[in-house]
């Protein structure tokens, strides 16, 4: 006895091209190039919630790297001198207060001198 997959297939088809909606071309409207753009989509979209982290820290290095820069301190020693005095904050917090609480952050520096 043959069996149609009309129903079941056209509900996996509708829900690829849905999320295929915006590509271009062939990869928005055939099924099977909007399943190779969606799978490619998925891999690249999960390698960038990994890359957003190393992104961020980079970033929070250079304005605290920045914020040192008036007091004449690299930051490979500041960090040292904060670890040696045990002084334990992290990067996010030291390049917001940099940002946002400059004279927080002069105390910072002028402690772990």
């Amino acid at each position: 006895m043959r069996v149609k997959g009309g129903f079941v297939q056209r509900r996996k088809h509708k829900k690829v091209l849905k999320r295929a909606k915006g590509y271009f071309g062939a990869r928005s409207k055939l099924f099977r190039r909007a399943q190779e753009a969606v799978l490619h989509a998925g891999q690249y979209a999960f390698a960038g919630r990994k890359d957003r982290k190393s992104n961020f820290r980079r970033l929070w290095i250079m304005r605290i790297n920045a914020a040192l820069e008036p007091f004449g301190v690299k930051y490979s020693q500041f960090l040292k001198n904060l670890g040696d005095k045990k002084i334990k904050l992290d990067r996010k917090i030291m390049a917001e207060l940099a940002l946002k609480y400059p004279q927080i952050f002069e105390q910072l520096v002028s402690q772990s001198k």
